[in-house]
């Protein structure tokens, strides 16, 4: 299957072509089909398939054919709404790339700088904006922005606008669209709170849904060790001094925590910087944009600031501190093995986190394998990982885990530089 297979049409191929794609990812396999045909979507597919390109493909094209039928003054016809501003900036990347031979414009707007750049953009005319509530919200009340020409509306990562408290926000959104518009609507997780504002945003809809084990489990290598909390920085500072060539994306649960990796790190000469709510516009962009250009080689973040990284050929994705919700694992290991990629996601586990890791390989159907022989290794009486002792096959399983990471990764880096054909990535 080929973009072409799909009926994208040559200006957007071309531009595919550009960037090295040919064959879409399984999500983007089935959503083009279905956007192309108008109907609305629910989506539901984390960080890491392809999701942007599944929705801002079929969009462009949609965009283009309208615009032959109607040569009017440039307006808002598409509106897609995301939580942070990093993936809003990723998303406008992602449209920029594709409708480069289209003519299509499209503007980012989010809040923490000067509203001034964003609002000469409007009034010059824009076909797509991408925006975060908060920027919206305030730039529609200053009668910037008129949502009655949307004919395309994507609200992206709603259960991050849940967990940050943006759902009063997308309601008032959504009361301001024309009822006659198409809707996508994409989610990783569907608690309660977001299947019932699927139902307020969408009509009748089809729905694609890829399982985070299809999407991680059989790309990324994954490893735990088991350490304790007052050891787990300096296992960091072992792991990266023993292989200080690759880039590094370091998860903190907190933004306290990500602060205090960054300082201890500093201590052993090794330079990093972290991205979490509380810095400012300038610093997170600073900081991704130094990591995304190779100057910076370790990246400590939260799980929100992380959404909209995307880092070319990530090869190590490390858990610092396990996430307590499991489907926040799966995210976080999808920055590395994006796409045709494949790549390494290694934890940290202290006791305290035995339970999370007990949920994250129910979620994800794997055994992940233990990593022992290091230096800082936990009482091996703790390590049992789950119901090993039940279950003398996995000891096997454990066994591969050791040998695959101790040593190093130069076997997957080397099969990762070497891959021929990459399918199209988020």
């Amino acid at each position: 299957m080929t973009f072409k297979d799909l009926g994208i049409i040559e200006p957007i191929l071309k531009a595919l072509k550009a960037e090295g794609y040919t064959n879409p990812t399984p999500i983007q396999e089935q959503s083009i089909p279905i956007l192309l045909r108008g109907t609305d979507l629910l989506g539901c597919a984390q960080t890491g398939t392809g999701k942007t390109a599944a929705f801002s493909i079929p969009i462009i094209q949609q965009l283009v054919l309208d615009r032959e039928a109607d040569k009017g003054q440039r307006k808002i016809r598409t509106l897609v709404v995301t939580p942070t501003r990093e993936l809003a900036i990723q998303i406008g990347e992602n449209f920029t790339s594709y409708s480069r031979f289209t003519g299509i414009k499209n503007t980012v707007i989010f809040g923490g700088i000067k509203q001034g750049r964003q609002t000469d953009a409007l009034k010059k005319g824009v076909d797509v904006l991408i925006a975060t509530p908060g920027r919206l919200l305030d730039l529609m009340n200053q009668g910037f922005i008129s949502l009655n020409d949307v004919k395309y509306a994507v609200l992206d990562e709603a259960d991050q606008m849940l967990d940050m408290g943006f759902i009063h926000d997308i309601k008032k959104i959504i009361a301001k669209l024309p009822s006659n518009r198409q809707s996508l609507f994409f989610s990783a997780t569907m608690p309660p709170a977001i299947a019932e504002l699927s139902k307020k945003i969408l009509g009748d809809f089809e729905r694609v849904t890829i399982k985070p084990q299809q999407a991680t489990a059989e790309k990324v290598e994954q490893g735990i060790y088991f350490v304790s909390k007052k050891n787990k920085s300096q296992l960091l500072i072992h792991l990266l001094e023993k292989d200080p060539t690759d880039s590094v994306l370091v998860f903190s649960r907190t933004k306290h925590g990500a602060n205090k990796i960054v300082k201890q790190l500093a201590k052993a000469d090794i330079k990093a910087d972290a991205i979490h709510g509380n810095k400012s516009q300038n610093a997170r962009q600073k900081a991704l944009g130094e990591f995304k250009d190779g100057d910076l080689k370790v990246l400590i973040a939260t799980d929100i600031a992380a959404r909209g990284i995307d880092v070319e050929e990530l090869s190590l994705v490390i858990n610092y501190d396990l996430p307590n919700v499991p489907e926040t694992y799966v995210h976080r290991i999808g920055r590395t093995g994006r796409a045709s990629a494949s790549g390494v996601a290694l934890s940290f586990c202290d006791v305290e986190e035995r339970p999370y890791l007990k949920d994250i390989q129910k979620l994800i159907n794997q055994q992940v394998p233990v990593i022992k022989d290091h230096p800082f290794e936990d009482d091996a009486s703790e390590a049992v990982p789950l119901e090993e002792k039940r279950q003398p096959q996995n000891r096997q399983k454990q066994r591969t885990g050791q040998s695959k990471y101790r040593g190093g990764r130069n076997s997957y880096r080397n099969r990762n530089r070497s891959r021929n054909n990459r399918s199209q990535k988020e």
